[in-house]
């Protein structure tokens, strides 16, 4: 009797279960609303495109001209030119004639003023230390290489000496032309030589 029992409450919470299970699908199956009449549309044209292709052109009306417009004056002394059938190009450049043309007269070249080099704009004070600097770096240079001068110099020296002499006439036309940091530039390399050479005793 046990058996029949287990298998009575088996049975029914099966089919307990299926209620359970099937309550829940009816609930998920709701009838959705019945549709409404639409009323029929009428079909609206299409927006016009953001370009329209131009396909046709449309031209203006043709304008009167003016005969006399169209007159030329031609000088009297030119024949009239007949036309001539068009030719390709040729490629290959043309033949230079025996006699140079005397008539034609070279292009005359005109003279473009030489223009001032670019240089800096600076304040009177600043312009007037560089000046000290580089007049002191060449006296310091001249002492320097008159020094040197006293004793025996090798043809490195010597090649030496002609490149700090070169240096402070640098120094020279670049004080001349009012371009001083230049010239306290050169006059510093010409120092700098100059040390070199009385070092290398």
């Amino acid at each position: 009797m046990k058996r029949v029992a287990a298998i009575l409450i088996a049975a029914f919470s099966l089919w307990l279960c299926g209620c359970v299970i099937g309550s829940k699908r009816q609930i998920a199956k709701a009838t959705p609303p019945a549709p409404q009449p639409v009323a029929p549309t009428v079909p609206q044209a299409p927006p016009a495109p953001l370009s329209i292709p131009q396909t046709q052109v449309e031209l203006p009306a043709p304008q009167p001209i003016d005969p006399a417009a169209l007159a030329t004056s031609q000088p009297a002394e030119a024949p009239p030119e007949t036309p001539a059938k068009a030719r390709p190009p040729r490629r290959a450049p043309p033949a230079r004639s025996a006699e140079p043309a005397a008539a034609t007269p070279p292009p005359v070249e005109t003279a473009e003023p030489e223009r001032p080099p670019i240089q800096d704009i600076l304040p009177a004070e600043t312009q007037k230390k560089l000046q000290e600097s580089a007049q002191s770096h060449k006296r310091d240079v001249a002492q320097l290489l008159q020094q040197a001068q006293s004793r025996r110099l090798t043809r490195q020296q010597v090649g030496l000496v002609k490149r700090i002499e070169q240096f402070v006439k640098l120094s020279d036309g670049a004080e001349q032309s009012g371009n001083m940091r230049e010239a306290d530039e050169f006059a510093e390399r010409a120092l700098v030589l100059a040390r070199e050479l009385s070092s290398a005793r």
